[in-house]
């Protein structure tokens, strides 16, 4: 297959001879529930991440629904959540028995709106769920200010931010809690998992017990005692045991992202049709997705497709579906954005031939050279 005809995909997970080795300890040893290598996986998260507990459970969304039930979020409460997610955000807030109260974003980062955060603020409500999109850091500082103004607890859905970073700290290390994705298209997974952070130890104890049927000690199943009404939500050996091997190659695909957001910057240069959502990589932000805005998104799409080029449309505003229907008048920034919003091929795998591929299809498409 030549160059010109090789797909160019939006996204693509990899694993190699690591994973399949200490996957086949784990077979080996014969205890593929969660473990020694569960354990271990949560304590290279920890260290890496700066902080004192990172509970590994079965998804990210999983992860979203323990840290509102650790934090005391259930019914009757509100929790004010970004209009602009994947709908899991919204939905772990359902599960625990919760309210999602949908406010506006940031038309520069599409990220939740501390102002409208306050408008919305009410007698019921209880937490806030930022959500770095694409990796990008949602407006913190301000956020903290508004929760500890209000008393609110605020969890962080990093789902999309490993490793990115504000001021020097990871997202998803701010808040009472915070929580990453390792579904597989996100750069490192464990086929579905996801990790709640905190520093808080209280919490840190009360996780691993929900993730466990409420269990505070494992016993041998005619001794077991459970202090509370919990979960099965633990994450396997065989999961950790691929993670491990992932963290391994962490930095250098962090890396391979920043270099791939920078090319094209350089590559999509003075093309004013296109707009790239900005990351500050020299500060530690991490562009898990490199996302773009164009009135002729469907357009651009199309033709893209037609290249072998693989990009993805951004999720639709949550007050559009069905369970969360709301007016669109209510949300004017993201039902402006949600029509111009896309993710360009992100892979850490991309070439610098793919990249300067996709930046020349583009600049065609809108009948611009590079200058």
């Amino acid at each position: 297959m030549s160059e010109d005809q090789k797909k160019i995909n939006w996204w693509e997970p990899q694993v190699g001879e690591k994973e399949k080795e200490l996957l086949l300890q784990v077979l080996d040893s014969n205890f593929l529930n969660d473990g020694e290598f569960t354990t271990r996986f949560e304590q290279q998260l920890a260290d890496l991440l700066g902080c004192k507990h990172a509970v590994a459970v079965t998804s990210g969304t999983s992860a979203l629904f323990l840290a509102l039930v650790a934090n005391g979020i259930g019914h009757g409460d509100e929790v004010i959540v970004p209009d602009i997610t994947f709908i899991a955000t919204a939905n772990a807030v359902v599960m625990a028995g919760a309210k999602p109260i949908l406010v506006d974003v940031v038309p520069q980062t599409l990220n939740i709106s501390p102002a409208e955060i306050r408008k919305a603020i009410t007698p019921q409500t209880k937490a806030i769920i930022p959500v770095h999109i694409s990796g990008r850091p949602a407006d913190m500082l301000n956020i903290l200010k508004i929760a500890e103004e209000h008393g609110l607890a605020v969890i962080e859905d990093a789902a999309e931010a490993l490793l990115s970073k504000l001021n020097g700290k990871c997202l998803g290390t701010y808040g009472q809690a915070g929580v990453i994705s390792f579904s597989p298209n996100k750069t490192i997974t464990t086929g579905q998992g996801g990790v709640i952070l905190t520093d808080d130890h209280a919490i840190g104890v009360r996780l691993r017990e929900l993730k466990d049927q409420g269990r505070p000690v494992r016993g041998t199943g005619g001794d077991d005692i459970h202090d509370r009404i919990g979960y099965n939500f633990k994450l396997t050996n065989m999961q950790a045991a691929i993670g491990i091997a992932q963290l391994d190659k962490l930095e250098n695909r962090t890396n391979k992202m920043k270099e791939t957001y920078l090319k094209y910057i350089d590559g999509l240069n003075g093309l004013e049709e296109l707009t790239l959502l900005p990351f500050q990589v020299e500060k530690g932000e991490v562009p898990q997705w490199i996302d773009a805005l164009t009135h002729r998104r469907d357009e651009l799409v199309e033709y893209l497709l037609e290249q072998n080029i693989i990009c993805r449309n951004f999720w639709f505003p949550l007050h559009t579906h069905k369970p969360y229907s709301s007016p669109d008048e209510q949300f004017t920034q993201s039902t402006e954005l949600s029509s111009k919003a896309f993710w360009l091929p992100s892979s850490f795998l991309l070439s610098e031939i793919e990249i300067e591929k996709v930046c020349q299809h583009i600049r065609s498409f809108f009948g611009k050279s590079r200058q």
